[in-house]
């Protein structure tokens, strides 16, 4: 299952964000998705099936795909975009999650959503802005080192 948020009306922080490094910008935006995304990896471990334990056990929260993931995603290279994952990468989680033809669908992971969304959102919202103010005083800070040494 693949879920996009789009989170309008934060133009002055994308401008903030704009005017970092694109590395930086990315760190930024990185940091802010992972602490954002706490809630659902903590709700949906919560949520699944316990028949072995591999469930719960597999997927977070991160930046990396497995191999298959990685074939079917597309990239994309803009200065104020990132991709970060949250949920379990154990390959039973989908019939689990949507069933299949012999086993009736034991949803875990958009409830989960469901509940945390807001949180999740509230977090990005709260927290975007000190992590820019953060990242620009950082770079303040070393253009000043090596301004100070010639």
């Amino acid at each position: 299952m693949k879920v996009t948020i789009k989170v309008e009306g934060l133009a002055q922080l994308e401008s903030a964000l704009l005017e970092l490094p694109k590395s930086t910008n990315k760190a930024v935006l990185r940091r802010v998705a992972k602490k954002a995304l706490a809630p659902f990896d903590a709700a949906w471990r919560a949520k699944a099936p316990r028949l072995t334990g591999a469930l719960e056990g597999s997927g977070g929260v991160g930046t990396k795909l497995t191999s298959r993931q990685a074939r079917m995603n597309r990239k994309r290279d803009d200065k104020s975009y990132i991709e970060m994952y949250a949920g379990p990468n154990n390959p039973a989680a989908v019939p689990q999650e949507f069933g299949t033809v012999d086993q009736k669908a034991q949803p875990f992971a958009r409830p989960a959503w469901d509940e945390t969304q807001d949180e999740t959102l509230a977090i990005v919202r709260e927290e975007l802005g000190g992590e820019i103010d953060k990242a620009a005083e950082r770079l303040a800070r070393k253009a000043a080192r090596a301004a100070g040494r010639g």
